[in-house]
């Protein structure tokens, strides 16, 4: 197990191990500063993370080694860190029991255990049949990047605008921009799923040289993949204020759509790349800029509104 240290947090003693072990070997990032990066984020992250299952994304020989995705939640963990029950896609296994990070202990458990990546599900258990909201993953396909995500971000919320709806950017830390629209309203993901669709298709028709809907890597060069499979019971999607596992210690982090506005008239990726260390300031000077899909009501679009508008 190497080097521990009893840690008490929030009134549970924790034992964690090998704090100095550098997880992000280019920035000499450690084990211990991802543990101190989720402590000094949670008060944002974990209303984010209650409720939700949660797929650990682990990484124990550092960011440059081998990773595992984790869904059944360990059989080794705390008897008080919680679990949802999410039926499987798999014969073989008819449940899978998923962690679910409801409080700063059982986060920094999973930080640990070198969960870098905090993945989960767009519904709360035990609702697990509803999402809260609706997802886009704009992914660009090289030579693009981010910035042509602006644009395509941009024109996604002018059609929010026109339904009615507010919408919310936030960075996926990695190349693209991610769109969230709160519902916090009863709905399906058969319902989510076919809206998503419709409005990645709508924007791919009218904007065919910068929009594809469709997964297949040859029709995505130098244009932007609006994932609208996201919407799905059986995914999961980054979670805001997660660390991602790239050469720096990037996180999906939330921005506003000026911000947005601005790296498109820049054309400067670099002003949506946030490392932990300017997540932290961020936070502490503007808040939690996601709040809003907490509480946030809307209703879904019906798939005829989405198609009058344009």
């Amino acid at each position: 197990m190497g080097k521990t240290t009893e840690l008490e947090v929030a009134g549970r003693k924790l034992v964690v191990s090998n704090l100095d072990k550098i997880l992000y070997p280019e920035a000499g990032f450690t084990k211990g500063q991802v543990i101190d990066y989720y402590i000094r984020v949670a008060p944002a992250l974990l209303p984010h993370l209650r409720g939700r299952p949660i797929t650990l994304k682990r990484y124990p020989d550092g960011v440059d080694g081998f990773f595992f995705y984790e869904k059944q939640c360990p059989s080794h963990r705390p008897k008080w860190v919680k679990t949802a029950t999410v039926p499987s896609l798999r014969r073989e296994e008819k449940r899978i029991d998923y962690c679910v990070m409801d409080d700063l202990p059982a986060l920094v458990w999973a930080a640990n255990l070198a969960d870098l990546e905090l993945h989960t599900f767009l519904h709360r258990a035990p609702a697990i049949s509803r999402p809260t909201a609706l997802a886009f993953d704009l992914d660009p396909g090289p030579p693009a990047d981010i910035v042509l995500c602006c644009q395509v971000g941009l024109w996604l919320r002018k059609i929010f605008d026109e339904l009615g709806l507010e919408s919310f950017p936030k960075t996926s830390g990695s190349k693209g921009l991610q769109i969230y629209v709160p519902l916090n309203t009863a709905t399906t993901y058969e319902k989510t799923k076919a809206c998503a669709r419709a409005l990645a298709e709508r924007l791919e028709r009218e904007h065919p040289q910068a929009v594809v809907s469709q997964m297949k890597k040859a029709l995505r060069p130098g244009k932007v993949l609006i994932d609208w499979s996201q919407n799905d019971e059986h995914k999961t999607t980054v979670n805001v204020y997660s660390l991602r596992a790239k050469a720096q210690p990037t996180v999906s982090t939330p921005v506003t759509w000026d911000e947005v506005a601005r790296a498109l008239k820049k054309r400067d990726a670099s002003v949506l790349s946030f490392l932990s260390s300017d997540v932290l300031r961020r936070v502490e000077k503007q808040g939690d800029l996601f709040e809003p899909m907490l509480r946030l009501k809307q209703k879904l679009p019906a798939l005829k509104a989405i198609v009058s508008t344009s």
